[in-house]
């Protein structure tokens, strides 16, 4: 970017302008972040989300961890056989747990439900699974 080309970085946390001011690092920071549309070589960056794709939002991201700890609690085959690794299912429960502590007071009504209603049918199940006697244990 030349010098007689501005940005403007606009906190959508309802702090302002971080252009200018004590926030000027950070603007900084976020405009080197930024990356143009070719790389050096002058061709497409790859990891480019392509034009059409349905922006990225907090949902999205509770359903990733949701669907993560799904199949970790064998409620979605992966392949024939269904997969129960209750850690790696706990590990996706304590992220959404940590992702409600962390957006509290920035979600909006939905999303708020949205993960709730996921935490709830994600620990009920869990507590099922965890019940359930192991396959190599026997009657």
């Amino acid at each position: 970017m030349s010098e007689e080309e501005s940005f403007k970085v606009t906190d959508r946390r309802g702090r302002g302008d971080l252009s200018s001011g004590a926030g000027a690092g950070s603007a900084e920071a976020a405009a080197s972040h930024a990356a143009p549309d070719r790389d050096r070589a002058g061709g497409p960056q790859p990891n480019k989300i392509p034009a059409g794709a349905p922006p990225s939002d907090l949902g999205a991201l509770f359903t990733m961890f949701a669907s993560s700890a799904l199949i970790n609690l064998g409620a979605v085959p992966e392949t024939d056989e269904r997969r129960l690794d209750l850690g790696q299912a706990q590990a996706a429960i304590d992220v959404l747990l940590m992702l409600r502590d962390k957006t509290r007071g920035n979600r909006s009504e939905e999303e708020s439900r949205l993960l709730e209603d996921i935490l709830y049918d994600l620990q009920m199940r869990f507590v099922r699974a965890a019940r359930r006697p192991s396959p190599a244990s026997g009657p």
